[in-house]
């Protein structure tokens, strides 16, 4: 079946301020965030018609575009506002939002300090980033000779365009040799995250994930975290070669496009997605779609 296009859809996106025809949202080729990276996003997921940790995705926007050095002229609130607007005008009640900002075309060259900051608001329907078979069987991951650059290297602790770029090299090139995702360590050849997700393993009844010091420490990362605790599991946050994996019973990926999915493979290493992974994947399947007051309480737990 052939692919719907992104650009060519029917529909609005909130562009600026205003809705405007999904294939009419339409930005200059010498844009600055085009050229140069200066853009950032967020990923939400839409359950029953409400947005799961809205404002929590909002405020990491901002925070994003302060790390990249320029301010988002539309507040949390306002952005809210506008999500909730996009979802009724497109009937979404189960899907994706795509909140993205970004310098726009007044200044062509690295210095941009003139130019305008316009953010878009989009959403459609994604029920699931990987298909239902491949998040029961547990996916396949590679590990990517591409590696997570240092804090003092480049803007780690944004959601940056610019730092996914690594993330579709090692993605594609996993996907080629056969694999779901892939693996990424930082620059110290420690265990980072997937391309688009965190990573737990759990050992001998443990569940460790890396200290994100040089990656996002992800808002549905921090969920898993917290209900884990709940639950009554030892959580540890730490450094994590990859020699480890080898002593490693289970391994799951979090996410919001990929909400909480099992691995069953990295590299020549076989996994079986056990009690603990099962449990707290039925877990964040119920939580997201609690009554919205449940929800939000366990956003201000996991904050």
């Amino acid at each position: 079946m052939a692919m719907l296009p992104f650009d060519d859809r029917d529909g609005v996106i909130w562009q600026d301020g205003q809705m405007v025809p999904w294939r009419e949202a339409k930005v200059h080729v010498l844009t600055h965030g085009l050229h140069y990276g200066s853009c950032v996003f967020e990923g939400e997921r839409v359950y029953n018609g409400r947005v799961f940790k809205m404002t929590e995705h909002h405020e990491r926007l901002h925070e994003s575009a302060r790390v990249l050095g320029f301010k988002i002229p539309h507040s949390v609130e306002e952005i809210n506002e506008a999500t909730m607007e996009v979802l009724k005008a497109n009937g979404i009640e189960e899907g994706y939002v795509r909140p993205v900002a970004w310098r726009g075309s007044e200044m062509m060259g690295v210095s941009a300090q003139q130019n305008t900051i316009h953010l878009a608001i989009a959403a459609w329907e994604w029920p699931a980033y990987f298909t239902p078979e491949a998040r029961l069987k547990g996916i396949r991951m590679k590990t990517s000779p591409w590696k997570r650059p240092a804090p003092d290297t480049a803007p780690t602790k944004s959601k940056a365009a610019g730092l996914y770029m690594i993330c579709t090299l090692s993605k594609h090139a996993a996907e080629q040799e056969g694999f779901n995702d892939a693996l990424m360590l930082d620059y110290r050849g420690r265990i980072a995250e997937a391309t688009g997700a965190n990573i737990f393993l759990v050992q001998d009844g443990v569940i460790h994930t890396p200290t994100p010091d040089c990656f996002l420490d992800g808002i549905t990362r921090r969920t898993v975290i917290a209900l884990a605790k709940e639950k009554g599991y030892e959580v540890v946050e730490r450094a994590i070669m990859p020699e480890e994996l080898k002593k490693t019973q289970e391994v799951f990926l979090t996410g919001t496009a990929v909400e909480v999915t099992p691995v069953s493979e990295i590299d020549d290493l076989r996994f079986t997605p056990g009690d603990i992974t099962k449990d707290l994947l039925t877990s964040y399947d119920e939580l997201v779609r609690r009554p919205h007051e449940l929800t939000a309480s366990a956003s201000a737990s996991a904050a």
